[in-house]
C-alpha cells in the first residue's frame, strides 16, 4: 500500500492561506477538532501550522494574546516547508515521520498541494492489518524460520476452511524463530485447528477471542 492510497484528497482537507491570521487558524482547528493545517500560497504548499506551534510561538513572542493572534500570519510560523510526501512512498515508512507530528502534506512535482496523510490514518491502516475492528479469534504462535512455513500455515487453514481476517509476522531478523499472529473468524473447530498447527511444528503462545 502506498501513501496515495490512504491520503485525504485536497478537496476534503481543511487548509489555510499564507496570509490568514493565527486567530482564523485557531478557529478552524477548534471548529473541525483537528491538530494541524496545511498552509498554502494559492495551490502551492508552504508548510504546516499546528495547534502546538501556535501556542509555542506565542510564549516566545512577547506579545499580548489578542495582538499575537491578529497580527501574526500563517506564513510566519509555518514549519515542515521541506518535509512532505509525493504519494508513492510505502505507507508504513511514514510511521516514524508522523511519530511526533500530526500530519504530512502530499504534493506533486510542481509543489502543488494534493492532500494530507495524518497520523490517525496510518494507525488506522495498521489496525486494519491486524483486523482490530473485526471480531474473531487471535492466535499467536511461533514457527521455525524455514522456507515454506507460511505456505504450510495457509494449507492447514484452507483444510479447516478457516476465514483468515489478518496475518502478521514479526522478527524479520537472522533469528531462527519467527512470531506470527493470525486472526480468524470464530468457529467451532478452533481446538482441532490449533492441534493440527501444533502437529506441524507451530508452537502456540496464546489464543484469545477478541
Amino acid at each position: 500500500m502506498f501513501v496515495k492510497h490512504i491520503m485525504i484528497p485536497k478537496y476534503e482537507c481543511i487548509t489555510a492561506q499564507e496570509n490568514d491570521t493565527l486567530k482564523a487558524a485557531l478557529d478552524k482547528l477548534e471548529q473541525h477538532q483537528i491538530d494541524g493545517l496545511p498552509v498554502l500560497q494559492g495551490e502551492r504548499y508552504l508548510g504546516v501550522v499546528t495547534r502546538y506551534g501556535i501556542f509555542q510561538n506565542f510564549f516566545n513572542s512577547n506579545k499580548q494574546k489578542e495582538d499575537y493572534l491578529t497580527t501574526t500570519f500563517m506564513k510566519d510560523i509555518a514549519t515542515h516547508h521541506d518535509q512532505y510526501l509525493i504519494g508513492t512512498e510505502l505507507f508504513e515508512r511514514t510511521m516514524l515521520d508522523l511519530k511526533d507530528f500530526p500530519l504530512l502534506a502530499v504534493v506533486d512535482e510542481n509543489h502543488v498541494f494534493q492532500g494530507v496523510v495524518t497520523r490517525s490514518d496510518v494507525l488506522g491502516s495498521f489496525e486494519s492489518a491486524f483486523g482490530v475492528n473485526r471480531p474473531g479469534v487471535r492466535i499467536a504462535f511461533t514457527s521455525v524460520e524455514t522456507e515454506g512455513r507460511i505456505a504450510r500455515l495457509s494449507e492447514i487453514a484452507h483444510h479447516f476452511h478457516e476465514h483468515i481476517i489478518s496475518l502478521v509476522t514479526f522478527d524479520e531478523t537472522d533469528k531462527l524463530v519467527r512470531r506470527i499472529v493470525m486472526k480468524i473468524e470464530k468457529k467451532d473447530n478452533i481446538d482441532k485447528f490449533v492441534k493440527k498447527l501444533e502437529e506441524h511444528g507451530f508452537r502456540i503462545l496464546s489464543i484469545q477471542e477478541v
